[in-house]
């Protein structure tokens, strides 16, 4: 499913050559240029090397399971369905409680309530947040947690690589003042490396930092008000009973049940059964 996903979407591709890039590209100059330097004679390089590497391995892992995992797919049916008939059968969805259930001429399927149509994966997501390149996958009900996982250990990364590379630039700055005068007027070609290394990566952390940052506040605001993006986009502001709870906590992949613990960890969390339905291809009703 991943590899056809891949195909659909050559933007997806790029975007995760570029977020691989960039994460072995900041553990590189962060061990080469920053801590060996800094740190050479001293347990806080390994200390700092240790961590960072763990922080980088958390992103890295969240970020496959958000890139691999099912978002929410609507299973399709086994054969085709004739939807002649849905007017008829209206008044029998209301009885039998499956208000919202709609229709996806594109999929030529039901689809329960919340569940959007992505043109990218061709396929209806329950709960559908967006689409989002950088996983090259849709965030949805399933896949939620993973990808706020990503965003957040990927902004714990951006800011431990700038205040490592800033103490590392103080640092280099103040022993050259304290260097030999022999060397005061020597311009040395490492010397310029280090530095456009640290710019780069000043840059590189900045950029992603801000970017996740604005991100996850969406993440949160969608989460707190139980209202994704595409409903938002649809003025749907109606105050409705979803459980009577956020999908914070109400959601398969932010179970209530799991630990604070399993927040943080790139688990797989059971899927909740919210009043006691389960989604399947069709609605609860004849067809």
């Amino acid at each position: 499913m991943a590899s056809l996903r891949c195909k659909r979407d050559p933007c997806g591709v790029i975007c995760l050559i570029l977020t691989y890039f960039s994460v072995f590209y900041a553990d590189y100059v962060v061990i080469q240029y920053v801590l060996i330097p800094a740190y050479a004679d001293s347990v806080w390089g390994t200390l700092h090397g240790s961590l960072f590497n763990l922080v980088l391995l958390l992103l890295l892992a969240c970020h496959s399971k958000a890139v691999f995992s099912d978002p929410g797919m609507v299973p399709l049916p086994d054969t085709a369905l004739d939807f002649s008939d849905l007017r008829s059968q209206s008044s029998r969805m209301n009885e039998r409680g499956c208000e919202g259930w709609t229709v996806c001429s594109r999929c030529e399927t039901y689809r329960p309530p919340r569940a959007h149509h992505c043109r990218v994966c061709q396929r209806c997501i329950r709960r559908m947040d967006h689409h989002c390149p950088w996983i090259n996958n849709c965030v949805g009900e399933l896949n939620q947690k993973y990808f706020i996982q990503f965003l957040f250990y990927t902004g714990v990364a951006s800011l431990y690589s700038m205040l490592l590379v800033v103490w590392a630039w103080v640092w280099r700055i103040r022993n050259e003042r304290q260097g030999d005068a022999d060397k005061e007027g020597e311009e040395s070609p490492s010397k310029h490396l280090i530095v456009a290394h640290y710019i780069i990566l000043l840059v590189e952390s900045v950029l992603f930092g801000v970017f996740v940052m604005v991100i996850f506040y969406d993440q949160l605001v969608s989460i707190i008000t139980d209202e994704t993006p595409i409903e938002q986009m649809k003025n749907r502001l109606m105050i409705k009973d979803r459980s009577g709870c956020p999908s914070f906590l109400s959601a398969a992949p932010l179970s209530a049940n799991s630990s604070v613990f399993c927040w943080l960890l790139p688990l797989h969390s059971s899927l909740p059964s919210v009043g006691g339905i389960s989604y399947s291809a069709l609605p609860d009703y004849d067809v």
